[in-house]
C-alpha cells in the first residue's frame, strides 16, 4: 500500500553555514565595526545565541541571519526567535531555537485537515511525524498539494514515498 511521511527537518549544516556567512558579514559591515557582536551556534542543544550592544544591531543580525538562511534554502519557520533579554551594561541577548519535528498539536491539525478533505487515505501520528497511506498514489499527491497550500507554523517535507 503506497505511503509517505510528513516531517519537519532542518539541515543543521546549512544553519551552520548561514551562521558563518552572517559572521563574515558582521565582520565586514561598517555599522558593526568596533561593536561587541557575537553569534554562536550550539550544535548540541540546536540553539543560536546572539549577543550585541543595542536593539538596532540585534534586529540587523536577525535580518542578516534570516537572509542567509533563505539563500541556503532553510525555511525560516524552523527558527523560533525568543524574547530579547538585557545583558550586562547596555548589551542585549537573544536565543533562537531551531525547531525540528512536528509537535502534537500541529500533527493533530494535519490529521484533521487530511480527514476533512474526504480523500481515501489514512493518516497516523508517529512520534514527530505523520504517516499517510492510501490505495492510490494520486490521492497521496493530492494530500501533498493540500498540505503545501496550508499556512502551518512549521516547515513541512514529504519523505519516504513508497508505492
Amino acid at each position: 500500500m503506497p505511503s509517505f511521511d510528513v516531517v519537519s527537518r532542518v539541515d543543521l549544516q546549512e544553519i551552520d553555514n548561514a551562521v558563518n556567512n552572517s559572521l563574515k558579514e558582521i565582520a565586514s559591515r561598517f555599522d558593526f565595526r568596533g561593536s561587541k557582536t557575537e553569534l554562536t551556534f550550539d550544535k548540541k542543544n540546536v540553539v543560536l545565541h546572539v549577543s550585541t550592544e543595542s536593539d538596532m544591531r540585534l534586529k540587523a543580525v536577525r535580518d542578516m541571519l534570516i537572509g542567509h538562511c533563505v539563500k541556503r534554502k532553510v525555511d525560516v519557520r524552523a527558527l523560533d526567535f525568543g524574547d530579547p533579554k538585557p545583558g550586562a551594561g547596555q548589551s542585549v541577548k537573544q536565543d533562537i531555537k531551531v525547531k525540528e519535528g512536528i509537535d502534537k498539536d500541529t500533527a493533530k491539525k494535519i490529521v484533521k485537515l487530511i480527514k476533512d478533505s474526504k480523500l481515501k487515505v489514512q493518516s497516523s501520528i508517529q512520534d514527530d511525524q505523520v504517516r499517510v497511506t492510501g490505495k492510490k498514489i494520486d490521492d497521496l499527491q493530492s494530500v501533498i498539494t493540500l498540505l503545501k497550500g496550508q499556512e502551518l507554523d512549521v516547515a513541512l517535507q514529504f519523505v519516504n514515498m513508497k508505492s
